[in-house]
């Protein structure tokens, strides 16, 4: 694909409604993301053969007045039991609580979590995000199993702000 015909995808992108798209092909990788008001493409180099690499993505946790089961937002919302924030999956895919199937979990009920740290994996079309913490706090509950799969915003942390 040459750079105009890149130029103007990634134009024809930025006036569709859509926040976010990611194309991929044996050749190039194109990240449009909205919200940040950029576009990032990678090329591989013709003497390195093309290997994903694992993307970090991570939701954005805000506190508001009570929980929604399925929202259009990626927020953290206090449940009606406390005042508790939710981490919720910012796309499709199938949640993992730990690297590997032997590894420890991420985190565990109990522990104490900050901004930035790695807190599951949702793996989607064979590329494995690592999922961040946007808030500071304790696990108190693991609303997803291992190995399940889950959708675009759903809940899968419940977080006691610190």
């Amino acid at each position: 694909m040459k750079a105009k015909e890149i130029r103007d995808l990634i134009d024809f992108i930025a006036q569709s409604p859509l926040d976010e798209v990611h194309i991929e092909t044996d050749e190039f990788k194109i990240s449009v993301k909205r919200h940040s008001g950029g576009a990032k493409m990678e090329l591989p180099s013709s003497s390195t053969p093309f290997v994903p690499a694992v993307v970090s993505t991570s939701p954005v946790a805000t506190p508001t007045s009570k929980p929604e089961p399925q929202t259009d937002s990626t927020e953290a919302k206090p449940s009606a039991s406390g005042n508790y924030l939710t981490i919720k999956s910012p796309m499709i895919g199938t949640f993992y609580r730990a690297p590997k199937p032997d590894a420890p979990n991420f985190v565990n009920v109990g522990d104490e979590i900050k901004p930035g740290q790695v807190v599951c994996i949702v793996e989607a079309m064979k590329l494995f995000n690592e999922i961040e913490s946007e808030v500071a706090g304790r696990i108190v509950k693991v609303l997803v199993e291992n190995a399940s799969p889950v959708e675009y915003d759903q809940p899968l942390f419940l977080v006691e702000p610190l």
